[in-house]
């Protein structure tokens, strides 16, 4: 297992490099349900957080008050995956719906993107249709294509 130094760089790398991942959570039944999202992370050098730009909907906070944790994947085909099994909080606040909305609005692709774009959000950050997710990871994986495709490489991991 390696530090959190080494692996979340190589993890943000490769997230940002690939964007889209399928995010993973556990219904009120205790059923897996999965949707593709657009996180973005911010590595400060000593802690790692991910944040979602995303609509509030009755099923998504339902499944993350039975179990506040997701599982985010990511794969590209060149068969890069990493993957953050995070602990998740909603922010509703204005001050924090604003900063994520601007996060998003300023960094520069392929993770950056005008959230007015979307029809759902055009009410703004504050709306009621717009929230954001803070996502906390406690575990860490990121595998090189390579290292399946058996050209070198390694597999990185931590979890706290």
């Amino acid at each position: 297992m390696q530090s959190l130094n080494v692996v979340a760089p190589a993890f943000v790398e490769m997230a940002h490099r690939i964007v889209w991942a399928t995010v993973a959570t556990v219904d009120v039944d205790d059923r897996p349900r999965s949707r593709v999202l657009h996180p973005y992370w911010r590595w400060d050098g000593s802690a790692l957080t991910g944040w979602i730009a995303t609509s509030p909907t009755r099923a998504k906070r339902a499944q993350l008050e039975r179990s506040a944790y997701a599982s985010v994947g990511y794969w590209s085909p060149e068969q890069d995956t990493c993957t953050a099994d995070c602990r998740v909080s909603w922010l509703f606040d204005d001050a924090s719906r604003e900063w994520v909305w601007d996060l998003f609005k300023n960094a520069p692709p392929p993770v950056g993107y005008d959230p007015g774009v979307i029809p759902t959000w055009s009410g703004g950050p504050t709306s009621s249709a717009f929230a954001a997710l803070r996502l906390e990871p406690w575990h860490l994986r990121v595998m090189p294509g390579s290292v399946l495709l058996g050209e070198g490489g390694e597999i990185l991991l931590w979890s706290d």
